[in-house]
């Protein structure tokens, strides 16, 4: 049978919409790993080099590596189990992403007040490392972004991380050509916007299919 929910359609079997899918297995797991080793080190770098370059583009994205590799950790810690943990997990990942873009939001608006002109060449050359590292992971975790919410929200996670990758890089060249730090600006507002539609979808997803099997929102299945 095929669920829709929003734009993504999910094949179910009979088992009330309640099993693992079964494209969802150990080459799953082997590949969470990896994006979750991959997230946390590219956290490190950007953090490091949003100090050196005064960067809040670069800030923001080391901040959404960081809440990817607590999403990686979710979703391994989910992968197996019945659909309304793997829903669970994925509205409790949608409400995280909202916060962080909100924190964002607040971040770019102060960073707006009290501007300086940060690096250009840190921006683009960072910017550059994060997107080749976020189109691996993005390879990899493509073809299971239909299964459920769960492995959807993997998916939007990494597909905003290379948006915003790119959107960091046109940052840096905005600052140098401009030398303003209006660039880096507007780019961590981006972020946010998509840490925050991704947020909603993922979030209408999830009790969507917490209705269909048949869980009350807010209470615990039996």
């Amino acid at each position: 049978m095929l669920k829709l929910f929003g734009n993504e359609a999910i094949t179910v079997s009979g088992c009330d919409y309640d099993c693992q899918p079964p494209e969802t297995g150990g080459r799953y797991r082997q590949i969470l790993w990896v994006a979750l080793g991959l997230n946390a080190a590219m956290f490190l770098v950007e953090i490091v080099a949003s100090v050196f370059a005064g960067s809040v583009s670069l800030r923001a994205d080391a901040l959404d590596f960081l809440g990817d590799a607590a999403n990686y950790a979710v979703a391994l810690a989910v992968v197996g189990l019945a659909l309304h943990w793997r829903a669970r997990a994925a509205l409790l990942k949608g409400g995280v992403m909202g916060m962080f873009g909100l924190w964002v939001t607040g971040s770019t608006i102060y960073s707006a007040i009290t501007a300086t002109v940060p690096k250009a060449e840190i921006i683009g050359a960072i910017g550059l490392l994060a997107l080749a590292v976020n189109l691996g992971v993005a390879g990899l975790v493509y073809r299971y972004r239909g299964a459920d919410s769960q492995t959807l929200s993997v998916w939007l996670c990494t597909r905003n991380d290379c948006i915003a990758n790119i959107a960091v890089m046109l940052a840096g060249a905005g600052v140098w050509a401009s030398a303003t730090a209006w660039p880096d600006i507007a780019v961590a507002a981006i972020i946010a916007l998509l840490g925050l539609s991704s947020a909603v979808r993922i979030i209408r997803q999830a009790l969507g299919e917490m209705r269909s099997i048949g869980i009350p929102r807010g209470l615990p299945a039996e």
